[in-house]
């Protein structure tokens, strides 16, 4: 089933949190490249992706994650990503993806958006 693409924005814990869900290709990367930017132009340097809703990720949609890090680190903020190991077949398309390009490690991964917010978490092995 095809999930119109989407995303969300709402907060908890003092982070911005930005649910996304759909398909994360050429089309629709751009879409999240501008949110992610309106978040640090509204100067919240903390921020979780959930991208537990992506049915689907491009290597487009991985330069708009790999380029939403670089933003956020020249803030000296803290981007999250929520790629939960269960649910479309394998797990997570887009930890499939970051996985075999090879860029997984660069990016602190999380199960839930609970866990990710918690002030003292560890992100899950790469």
């Amino acid at each position: 089933m095809l999930v119109a693409f989407k995303v969300t924005e709402g907060e908890q814990a003092g982070w911005a949190v930005l649910n996304v869900s759909g398909e994360l290709d050429l089309v629709t990367s751009p879409v999240l490249r501008q949110r992610v930017h309106d978040v640090v132009a509204d100067g919240r340097h903390s921020l979780v992706l959930d991208l537990s809703e992506v049915q689907f990720c491009d290597s487009s949609g991985v330069g708009v994650l790999i380029a939403s890090r670089r933003l956020i680190r020249s803030c000296r903020g803290t981007l999250r990503l929520i790629l939960p190991a269960q649910g479309a077949v394998d797990g997570s398309h887009v930890n499939r993806v970051l996985g075999a390009l090879g860029v997984r490690r660069l990016f602190d991964v999380y199960a839930d958006v609970d866990g990710a917010v918690e002030e003292e978490a560890g992100p899950l092995s790469a």
